[in-house]
Parts: structure tokens; C-alpha cells; sequence
């Protein structure tokens, strides 16, 4: 098959090698553009579904959505992590337009929206239509988001042609029709890595709960939230619902993440189907990434949560951490938050590489850590042999975008910003009915405060949080190591210096 080169003018050169930290550790499965004049098949498919596997990296997409908020950092540690300030800038939100991570994160989700197209219009099937066209969504839904503006280019269109550009709002009705369309076409699925009807009813809920903030006159807020906008939501979540999907039961909050998701899940609605034997998108990262040198298994020693964040869980919340069986008993790894005194297989407690004990500590310095500094955050986490190794293929834990536990949140808030359920629910049931099951207290009310750090509770490091910090209006607040407010154009990233450079019709972010 020919591959067709995107040109500079759809998004600037396409450097797909993810920059950042040298400790990356991205498997690359390859890729495939459909052949020019000919049909899209199943195969070409396959390429569009292989760009979702760069949402996997600690970096990119993954980290514009989790540094900048009151939920994680990277903290520099002597010369280890200082990669130029790229993480310290997204904390502090001090990024320009050349920040590497801005503009590979541009190039890769543009190139989800160009191979997504192209299969678009030379399907022979609505099921393969469908799918595509769900999956131009979820890339278009990150660009609209991150970046406020979406370039496109008809795949037919000669190379010299410039690509339009749709404004947020345009772009926010385009990719509702393609979700409408998917809906239609899509049933069930036999695993979460395909597109299917209730994974593009949670993609509709999402994008029109933040329709106001993607119609707003002016960017970061205010923004009014229409009732018909938060009535759609509500229908979506409750057709989500009737298809089955619920929240997993007490004690049972990590299954959604844990190494054999695939098989106990209630509640994963997409995402990436791994297994052992064929991996395409490893959630290895997401421990490697705050492991410590010598916790088991050994990781990057990097990311670490806020002390005020990690503080906003009750001591019963099971969301907070728990020992997890086959993990815990095996290596000494709890699930979720790691905070103290760490301990290794068979419970002996854990050293530093210079010999003092191995403590996370709830301070935490930006610029200057030491290497046991800062909460560390094991949402997913390995499969542990019995002898307490963990083995090359761990990582089969299936990897989740999007999960009913969201849905439900979701639908909550909409219901608060003025929704009505004809099934009626409240706010204060449904926010009761995420928490009870987790073991945390049942509340007396809700208003925006509490449902934001409710959000922030079931669906941390899942990277929704800076989206949810913007609907809220709260994105731009001090923080830990970012003490003074940053100015509202924040809550969009720059466009790419060399993508405004090639298309005139590309307009630079104010702010920028």
C-alpha cells in the first residue's frame, strides 16, 4: 500500500518519536495510510486504531491533560527528569509555542484525523465507517480541546492544497455528527479496543457537557451551560446505563485497571485491548513512571501526586489505596496512592540507593527533590509470578479512555448545571452512588466544589482532570508549586510555531 506523507500544511512535519524524558519506553506496532484512489478495508482500519497507542505515553497528550493541574508533577531530581524544563513548564504553566510536547502532541492526534478520514471516504461498509468515524472523534475531541482549532484537509485534495480550518465551535458540531452517525451503525463489541454504540454515546456525553466551555465567547470562561446541552448528556449516560455497564462493586475500584480488567470489568466502555501476546498499547507507564529504582517491579522514579490533592481522600476511601491480592502479597505494592515506608516481596521494607529508608514523603520541591520525595500514584499496576517477579508481559492490563464511573459523574453534573432525568435521579444520588461502594462517607450535598473534587477522586491520573479544572473555571488557580493564578489563555495550548508557519489559515491562540 502507498503511504501518504502529510504535508507540513496539515500539521507541520510528523515526528512521531515522542521527546521528553530519555526513560521512554514506547513499542511501536506500526502503521498503515489506505492506499491513494483505492478502498478502505478492515486493515486500513487497523492503522487509524494503532495512533491511539501513543495516548499511552507518559508524555504527549497523556501529560498536557495531567501537568498542568492540581493532580500531578515531575518533579526535576538532581539532573534526572530536568529534560529542559519540559515537565516544570507544563506545571507551572509556562510553555511556549516550541515546547516539544505541544507540538508532537499536535502532529499526533492531526494524524488520527487525517487516517481517519481517509478511511471515512473510501469505506465500503458502515460498520468500518462507523468505527472511523468514531475514532475521528476521539482525535478531533483531544485537538478541539487542547488546542481550540481543527485543521482539515480532504484526503482527495492535491498535496499543494491548504487545509481549512474549523473553529472550536465548528469542530464541536463535526464531531457530533460523526458521533450521531457512529451511534447508528455500531452494536455491541467484543472487547473495549473496538469502537461501539455505548463508546460513542460516552463520547457524545463528554463533548456536550463541555460544549459551553468549546462555545464560549471568550476562552477560559465564563461559560453558561445550555439545558439541552446537559438534557443530552443525561440521555446519553442513561442509555449507557440500560446497555448494562455499572460501577464495580466494594472493594472492587481497581479491577477496572488491574491485569485481567479484560475479563472482570463492569464498567471499561473503550480503550485498548491487550493481552499477552500482542500488547500495542502498554499501560506499563503509568507505574514506571513513579516507581522507584528499587521497588519491584524497578521503574522511572519520576511523577508524583500533590499532598493537597492526595489529602482530599477519607483515610476509608478505597480509591485512596488498598493491598491488592496477588500484587501486594507478592512484590509489596499497594493499588493507588504510595505515601510512606515502602516495602518489597515478602515485606521487607525498602532503601534508598544511598542506604536510607525508602519513605515518600509528602513534600515535594519542582525544581530540586531527592529521590524519595513525593506521593507516587499506582493506578494500574503489573501481574506478579507467585514467586514475586514480574515478567516481560505484565502489561496486558487493558487500557482505558473512557469508563462508566465518568459516565455517571457526568451525568450528575448535568443534572446540576440544570439537566432533567426522566428517571429522576438527583446530583447528591448518583454522587452517593460512585462513593458509597468505595467506602467513603455519604455526603449530605453537592455543589460544584464537591462534585469537582468528587471527579477528582474517581477519575485521577486517568487524564481528565485538566478538562474538568476548565469546565469548572478552576484550571488557572495556584497550586503546589505554581503559587500566583496564570492567565485564562492557558487553558489552550499555543498552536505549533511551524504549523501557523504553513497554513495562513491557522491563527495562533491568544496569549501566545
Amino acid at each position: 500500500m502507498k503511504n501518504i506523507t502529510l504535508k507540513a500544511t496539515i500539521c507541520g512535519m510528523a515526528f512521531l518519536a515522542a521527546t521528553g524524558c530519555a526513560k521512554l519506553d514506547e513499542k511501536v506496532y506500526g502503521s498503515r495510510s489506505v492506499d491513494a484512489g483505492g478502498v478502505a478495508s478492515a486493515a486500513d482500519l487497523n492503522g487509524v486504531y494503532s495512533q491511539l497507542n501513543g495516548q499511552t505515553d507518559q508524555a504527549n497528550t497523556y501529560a498536557l491533560q495531567e501537568h498542568p493541574t492540581d493532580e500531578m508533577m515531575g518533579p526535576t531530581r538532581g539532573t534526572d527528569w530536568g529534560d529542559f524544563g519540559a515537565w516544570r513548564k507544563l506545571h507551572t504553566h509556562t510553555w511556549t509555542a516550541s515546547h516539544g510536547q505541544i507540538n508532537d502532541t499536535w502532529d499526533q492526534l492531526n494524524i488520527g484525523v487525517f487516517r481517519a478520514t481517509q478511511v471515512i471516504t473510501r469505506a465500503t461498509t458502515d460498520q468500518i465507517k462507523a468505527e472511523a468515524s468514531f475514532l475521528r472523534a476521539y482525535f478531533m475531541f483531544q485537538v478541539v480541546d487542547l488546542y481550540g482549532q481543527q485543521p482539515f484537509r480532504d484526503p482527495d485534495a492535491p498535496n499543494s492544497s491548504i487545509p481549512i480550518v474549523m473553529s472550536r465551535t465548528e469542530a464541536t458540531d463535526y464531531m457530533i455528527k460523526d458521533l450521531e452517525f457512529a451511534e447508528s451503525k455500531l452494536g455491541t463489541a467484543p472487547n473495549i479496543g473496538i469502537a461501539s454504540k455505548a463508546a460513542a454515546q460516552a463520547l457524545l456525553a463528554k463533548i456536550y457537557l463541555n460544549r459551553a466551555v468549546y462555545n464560549a465567547a471568550a476562552v477560559g470562561g465564563p461559560y453558561t451551560f445550555a439545558k439541552a446541552d446537559m438534557d443530552k448528556v443525561i440521555e446519553y449516560a442513561n442509555k449507557i446505563t440500560a446497555a448494562g455497564f455499572t460501577l464495580e462493586p466494594a472493594g472492587k475500584y481497581f479491577q477496572d485497571f488491574a491485569w485481567d480488567n479484560s475479563e472482570q470489568s463492569h464498567g471499561n466502555i473503550f480503550g485498548i485491548y491487550n493481552i499477552p501476546s500482542r500488547v500495542p498499547g502498554s499501560a506499563k507507564n503509568r507505574w514506571k513512571m513513579g516507581l522507584h529504582y528499587n521497588q519491584t517491579p524497578d521503574g522511572w522514579n519520576g511523577f508524583t501526586t500533590l499532598a493537597d490533592f492526595y489529602k482530599s481522600f477519607e483515610a476509608s476511601d478505597e480509591r485512596r489505596g488498598v493491598a491488592y491480592p496477588g500484587l501486594t502479597d507478592k512484590v509489596g505494592l499497594r493499588a493507588g496512592f504510595a505515601v510512606g515506608q515502602q516495602f518489597g516481596p515478602g515485606g521487607v521494607a525498602l532503601k534508598q540507593r544511598g542506604g536510607k529508608p525508602l519513605i515518600f514523603t509528602e513534600n515535594v520541591n519542582l525544581n530540586f527533590s531527592t529521590e524519595a520525595q513525593g506521593i507516587r500514584v499506582f493506578k494500574y499496576f503489573p501481574h506478579p509470578n507467585a514467586d514475586g517477579t514480574v515478567p516481560d508481559n505484565s502489561e496486558d492490563n487493558d487500557y482505558v479512555f473512557l469508563r462508566y464511573g465518568d459516565v455517571l459523574l457526568e451525568k450528575a453534573e448535568a443534572i446540576m448545571r440544570g439537566g432533567t432525568d426522566p428517571l429522576g435521579q438527583t446530583t447528591l444520588s448518583i454522587v452517593n452512588a460512585v462513593r458509597t461502594p468505595r467506602g467513603a462517607t455519604a455526603l449530605g450535598s453537592v455543589d460544584a466544589t464537591v462534585m469537582l473534587a468528587e471527579r477528582g477522586r474517581e477519575l485521577y491520573y486517568e487524564g481528565w482532570r485538566r478538562n474538568d479544572l476548565i469546565r469548572f473555571e478552576k484550571f488557572n488557580d495556584p497550586v503546589d508549586q505554581r503559587p500566583l493564578a496564570t492567565a485564562k489563555t492557558r487553558t489552550l495550548y499555543p498552536i505549533p510555531q511551524r504549523a501557523v508557519d504553513t497554513n495562513p489559515n491557522l491563527k495562533q491562540n491568544a496569549g501566545y
